[in-house]
């Protein structure tokens, strides 16, 4: 099968030429002779050459992988909220720390979400949608740090500075606290949403067309009012909207100082020549379309978000909304790293496209933001997951030896993946702190001397039980003692006693807010759940326990096992669901490693219960503190 395709168009991210070309020359183009029906809906399709030009093909020379070839890297184009002056150069928004942290189980503390912001201007996204400050104190609080703190201070050789973007529906009490949020950066937009499909205007809204574009031109009007430069306004469920609804209210708000029209399939309900057309339509029919840059927001329902947000792009859109790890409601959103990926790879039959997204930071991306927010990706995921560089069959892994091209498309290094032992430090009990630190660096990790400390600590402990330390294990431990919320309550010492001959128990010593030691004993239907009743015996916060996972680190007998719990508590926080408005409980995930079972349960458990205790005293914080007064201090 694989050998019928060998076309030009083709053929895999590597190039068949003896000497560096430019990028857009190094694929040719599909044949006139063979149109494409996908190029026309947004996508290009393989082209096959026929049986006698393969046949007639002389041999060339060994293809070069991209990740080889080292293109001279682009500039990224000056940042202007309404236009792009380089016509190929696709700016990436992400959305992670709001849409993704919707999944359940997902919430993060302001803390985190510090941390992860952080990472993603690192990793060189355009723009950081860092919340929906409306839908609680908290979230307000955390969006107003990340635009403090990220967005005013330059990261990379180019002195990148990452606009902050903050959601809100279309009214004015939301514009005002995204506003308030984001107004401290240096380069700050609102995100504005309003629906307009026949459905949720009908069923949702209880609107008409007229009022509904009434309210949308009103609150762009309004944001822009306020001194927001930068407002970017969505028409919720465009993907099942009517065209000429949709073209007349773009055209409102374009009219009342919108600079990004965001278009998003919010049910993952097109596919991707509808999308490609919904995108192009909308550039040639929206009177003033050349004063806005047109944006993608693709849901992952039908497992087509990447190809939508592709064929977007080649259709026009100079935008793309994206999350890490396609985290997000239901089934998700875009994938950063699959987006980025495939631009990288294949920019040349997407009309020469690119972005400023430093791939090599995109895996420990992926491992941070799969801590913190407790969602972890399939091993088969494309691209971050662990399966995505591995080869079982005896047919790959003969071709692998012989040249890694002949299977892998792209290196691993380019998205900042190495390969165990590649570097050839193998760490174990008598490792020191350079050779551990040394193996921090080549995993891509940088922290501090005190997290360092803490951590090795940890590492040591463990190189006592096992005979060899591998990758796996350094970056479970590190996952442990790291990527964890703020320390309310530590875990001091745990004993458990089961079997068949009595009842299970359990002994804990936590170490509290105040350094105070508390010790709780009880029984149970096992020593994980004894252990649980003893740690809610000590905290006194009424939990659900909603999930319970664990998984091996590695193969053998004394593996480390890595935990991941779910848990619900009456926490009052008056959460708002950013689309429906609606209060919602949160859930809070938690990780912990060691290898003791039960001590990896109870510190997975203690994760989610300080994630839930630090997002409580935030509220209770925010609550005791009048609006005038939290905004006079920030002034």
């Amino acid at each position: 099968m694989a050998s019928s395709i060998l076309s030009s168009s083709a053929k895999p991210c590597y190039s068949v030429t003896k000497t560096p070309a430019p990028i857009a020359n190094r694929l040719a183009p599909p044949p006139p002779s063979l149109p494409s029906r996908a190029a026309a809906h947004g996508l290009s399709a393989a082209v096959r050459a026929s049986p006698s030009a393969r046949r007639l093909r002389a041999p060339g020379p060994r293809p070069v992988r991209a990740s080889q070839q080292q293109p001279q890297p682009r500039r990224r184009p000056e940042y202007v909220p309404n236009r792009i002056d380089d016509p190929n150069y696709v700016r990436i928004f992400d959305t992670t720390l709001r849409d993704g942290e919707q999944s359940p189980g997902a919430t993060m503390t302001s803390a985190e979400k510090l941390v992860v912001a952080r990472q993603l201007a690192r990793l060189g996204v355009d723009i950081i949608e860092a919340g929906f400050p409306a839908s609680s104190p908290d979230d307000l609080d955390a969006v107003r740090s990340i635009a403090i703190e990220v967005g005013n201070a330059p990261v990379g050789e180019d002195g990148h500075v990452p606009v902050i973007c903050g959601l809100s529906r279309c009214n004015r009490k939301d514009i005002d606290a995204a506003w308030e949020a984001v107004r401290h950066a240096r380069r700050p937009r609102i995100h504005t949403f309003i629906a307009t499909s026949e459905i949720h205007m009908q069923h949702k809204l209880r609107k008409t067309p007229e009022q509904v574009v009434a309210i949308a031109r009103e609150m762009v009007a309004y944001a822009r009012s306020l001194g927001c430069p930068d407002v970017e306004f969505s028409p919720e469920d465009a993907g099942r909207s009517n065209r000429e609804f949709l073209y007349h209210i773009l055209e409102e708000v374009i009219k009342a100082g919108a600079t990004t029209l965001n278009i998003p399939d919010t049910v993952g309900y097109t596919l991707p020549y509808e999308f490609g057309n919904l995108i192009a339509d909308i550039k040639a029919n929206t009177p003033g379309i050349e004063n806005a840059i047109i944006s993608t927001h693709c849901q992952n329902d039908l497992g087509l978000a990447t190809a939508n947000t592709l064929a977007g792009a080649r259709a026009g859109a100079r935008q793309l909304e994206v999350t890490i790890n396609g985290i997000g409601e239901r089934a998700g959103n875009a994938s950063l790293e699959e987006v980025v990926m495939a631009i990288k790879c294949r920019g040349e039959l997407l009309d020469g496209l690119y972005t400023g997204i430093n791939s090599q930071h995109i895996t420990l991306t992926s491992k941070m933001v799969q801590e913190h927010s407790g969602l972890h990706v399939q091993p088969h995921k494309a691209i971050v997951g662990a399966n995505a560089f591995a080869h079982e069959s005896g047919i790959h892994q003969d071709g692998m030896l012989k040249y890694k091209g002949t299977y892998e498309i792209i290196s691993p290094d380019d998205i900042g993946l190495t390969r165990a032992n590649e570097f050839g430090i193998v760490l174990g009990k008598l490792s020191g702190r350079h050779a551990v630190r040394s193996k921090l660096v080549e995993l891509g990790y940088e922290i501090s001397d005190k997290e360092f400390e803490d951590f090795f600590k940890r590492y040591k402990e463990v190189a006592e039980k096992k005979k060899r330390v591998t990758d796996e294990d350094i970056e479970a431990l590190l996952s442990d003692e790291i990527f964890q919320p703020k320390v309310i309550w530590s875990l001091a010492e745990v004993q458990a006693t089961c079997g068949t001959l009595g009842l299970s128990t359990a002994t804990v010593k936590l170490i509290g807010p105040d350094g105070e030691e508390k010790i709780a004993c009880s029984v149970g239907a096992g020593p994980v759940d004894a252990a649980y009743k003893a740690v809610d015996q000590i905290i006194q916060i009424p939990t659900v326990l909603r999930e319970y996972g664990m998984t091996s680190v590695t193969e053998g007998i004394d593996a480390i096992a890595t935990t991941r719990v779910v848990v619900t508590g009456d926490v009052s926080n008056n959460s708002k669901h950013a689309l429906t408005g609606q209060s919602f409980n949160r859930s809070f995930s938690g990780s912990g490693a060691s290898m003791d079972v039960v001590v990896s349960s109870v510190r997975a458990y203690l994760s989610a219960l300080n994630k839930m205790c630090s997002f409580a005293g935030a509220v209770k914080a925010s609550s005791e503190v009048p609006e005038s007064a939290r905004v006079q201090s920030k002034e």
